[in-house]
């Protein structure tokens, strides 16, 4: 089951957000501001808890989703999908350019949401970066394992 951190400061998005993840078969932990959401990568990157999703509102009290993406950037590769009422093409260039990998804008359908959630998901431990194990390389079909020295 894929984890996913849900940050944002309005409690009922956070909350209507985890309802139509949760009921899609995804564990929701939330935080409410970016500082929060910050603590909890330092505190569950190599554990049982830890994240393969982040959605991270932009305007928040304490530490923004810009600010607190570009800090997560500096530990994790997490893929980060925007959430914000912001939606002028300069806010999403911005979102973009920090680190986030998809963008979307308050308010906004639930389908759309989990569609988007899914795709990046797809993208980030079928397709991408996401290795259980070091000294394992994946790309396309090649696999590489550096330890048993095989390649497949």
């Amino acid at each position: 089951m894929e984890r996913i951190l849900v940050v944002d400061d309005d409690k009922e998005i956070a909350n209507a957000i985890e309802i139509y993840l949760s009921s899609d078969g995804f564990e929701i932990y939330k935080a409410y501001d970016g500082q929060e959401a910050v603590d909890f990568i330092h505190k569950t990157t190599g554990t049982d808890e830890e994240v393969q999703l982040i959605i991270m509102d932009v305007m928040m009290p304490n530490l923004d989703g810009i600010k607190a993406t570009t800090q997560i950037r500096e530990i994790s590769a997490v893929p980060i999908i925007m959430l914000t009422a912001k939606s002028q093409d300069y806010d999403i260039i911005g979102g973009l350019g920090v680190g986030a990998d998809d963008y979307i804008t308050k308010p906004f359908n639930p389908l759309e949401m989990v569609a988007r959630v899914r795709s990046v998901l797809r993208r980030y431990t079928v397709l991408g970066s996401l290795e259980k194990r070091s000294g394992i390389y994946k790309t396309g079909g090649l696999v590489i394992d550096d330890d048993a020295k095989t390649v497949s």
